[in-house]
């Protein structure tokens, strides 16, 4: 018998038109508390930045500029109901990764979404893993990533890992955050 397994919140990237982004956000955000849908859809957000720009009168001015004109982004569950009131949101022309014809599309990695948060000042939860001293993770974001490392140190307070990295024929200690990588499926 298989069991089912529970759905989990992810991330996945909206296309709207091109300067309706915060439109989008704003109604949708609406209609997820209509619509009681505050437990499959949880956060929204239109990546800005802010940046110096001259003015006509020559003046320097801060404006905020979407990073991704045309997309949205949305943590939620991915079910009938929720992929439905995302969807059918105005302005809301489809998701990134699905195929059409009511496929669902592909989450954001989790990669992709610790550079999103962390670009918009937002740090992406800590993850609940359990780390053991001697126990082989690959390296997912930062400066060693893509490489493989046995643990040496777990530092569950501070949610920090010391790894022993082989770089250049030569074994590396590296220090890296909980978050930076996963157990390695063996």
């Amino acid at each position: 018998m298989a069991t089912e397994v529970e759905p989990q919140k992810q991330w996945y990237v909206l296309h709207t038109y091109s300067g309706y982004e915060n439109k989008v956000k704003e109604n949708l955000e609406s209609r997820i508390t209509s619509m009681d849908m505050e437990e499959f859809i949880f956060r929204v957000i239109v990546p800005e930045e802010e940046r110096l720009q001259k003015a006509k009168n020559g003046e320097d001015k801060i404006v905020k500029v979407n990073n991704f004109p045309g997309y949205v982004f949305v943590e939620m569950i991915m079910s009938d109901e929720a992929w439905f009131v995302v969807r059918n949101t105005p302005n809301v022309t489809g998701f990134l990764g699905s195929h059409g014809q009511g496929s669902k599309p592909v989450p954001l990695l989790p990669d992709e979404v610790h550079r999103l948060l962390l670009s918009q000042g937002i740090s992406a939860p800590k993850r609940d893993i359990n780390f053991e001293v001697g126990e082989y993770v690959e390296v997912i974001d930062g400066a060693f990533l893509g490489l493989e490392g046995r643990v040496e140190e777990v530092d569950d307070e501070h949610g920090k890992l010391k790894l022993v990295i082989e770089m250049f024929g030569r074994e590396t200690v590296a220090e890296v955050d909980f978050d930076q990588v996963d157990k390695q499926n063996v």
